[in-house]
């Protein structure tokens, strides 16, 4: 056996014992969602950041109301995942401590995530996984239909306390997104008097945005039971109705989220829908959406924010009928078949979405 093949023999194995480590990760990765999803329903963040510095396990056994020898495993598996660090506490005990990731699992404060994780970790919206595979395949109805004999939508609809956990989500999602966009592109909102937010759930998009541009008549649009339970806020008002049907004049439409739910038909005529609703000289449609990115573009994203964006993209087919993730030639087609002229792509620092602005 000569050198070269020696050393590629070598390699094999090394990438053989690696598959098998690799491969339990898999088959229990599972266990990552759960632990975090216990993490919050346990309140384990929101009792840290309340004490105000490094907690013993003792402490926060006391603090939760449980017993420490399930707490310490969890935390052990947590802290192994960095979401918690451990460290020393004034009296030389260890201690945990809050990280820039545990501090979004508090179920107060404006950049969490943890309704995210309560949605996505749902029975709900976990079921639907399991039809993975006949989706692939074109068998029946969608995944999440023959879970529970609606689509998504007619589901909440028919189950309050999934739609707000749905609405709660979208808030979050919202709180991070809106600040951002504002924060690196302030232009956007420029001589805009009203803005119409088109599936704006709970109108958290929307008061944030009006608050940040003062100058804005707001307008929450969505479907008739979702604008029932949202908040009263000076400056924006919540109408129902639905989307494939009209949507509210205004200098402007912004909607967030929403697109990526629906296959390129249904998305083209919500598409059309958004140009009527705004003046064909001076409107414009603000899309915040993901924008998958070519393999060889130079400029692309980071490998973790496309990982991200794929994930995602296995969620679509998961919980919607027709609903995908799309390229940048994917957005071209459904702008350009729904009318417009012009759009322009832009990235949001730190965030999974793009703003898209296109033009009549």
């Amino acid at each position: 056996m000569t050198e070269a093949t020696r050393e590629m023999k070598t390699m094999e194995e090394e990438e053989e014992a690696e598959a098998e480590i690799e491969m339990w990760k898999y088959i229990y990765g599972f266990a990552e969602m759960a632990a975090v999803k216990c993490g919050i329903e346990l309140g384990i963040a929101d009792v840290m950041e309340s004490h105000g510095g490094p907690i013993t396990l003792s402490a926060l056994s006391s603090s939760l109301g449980c017993p420490p020898s399930g707490l310490n495993r969890v935390m052990r598996f947590l802290v192994s995942r960095r979401i918690f660090k451990e460290v020393a506490t004034s009296q030389g005990d260890t201690g945990y401590q809050q990280t820039p990731m545990s501090r979004r699992l508090m179920t107060s404060g404006g950049d969490g995530m943890a309704a995210f994780v309560l949605l996505e970790s749902s029975p709900v919206m976990l079921a639907p996984w399991h039809g993975l595979s006949a989706r692939v395949l074109g068998k029946g109805n969608s995944t999440f239909e023959a879970a529970h004999g609606d689509d998504i939508w007619g589901y909440a609809a028919k189950n309050p306390d999934h739609s707000k956990l749905i609405n709660d989500a979208m808030a979050s999602n919202a709180r991070r997104v809106v600040p951002a966009m504002v924060n690196d592109c302030p232009e956007v909102f420029d001589g805009v008097s009203t803005l119409v937010d088109v599936g704006g759930g709970n109108g958290t998009a929307l008061r944030t945005l009006v608050k940040a541009c003062p100058w804005i008549r707001g307008i929450n649009f969505d479907l008739p039971h979702v604008v029932a339970t949202a908040p009263k806020c000076n400056g924006v008002e919540h109408v129902g109705g639905n989307m494939f049907d009209s949507v509210p004049k205004a200098d402007a439409v912004f909607i967030m989220k929403v697109l990526h739910d629906w296959g390129d038909e249904k998305c083209i005529k919500i598409l059309e829908k958004c140009r009527e609703a705004i003046p064909e000289d001076k409107g414009k449609v603000i899309i915040v959406e993901a924008v998958i990115e070519d393999d060889d573009d130079p400029q692309g994203d980071d490998q973790k924010l496309k990982d991200v964006k794929l994930m995602v993209d296995m969620v679509m087919m998961a919980h919607t009928t027709t609903g995908k993730e799309r390229t940048f030639k994917e957005w071209d087609y459904v702008l350009l078949n729904a009318g417009f002229s012009r759009y322009t792509i832009k990235p949001i620092r730190n965030i999974v979405q793009s703003m898209i602005e296109a033009y009549p």
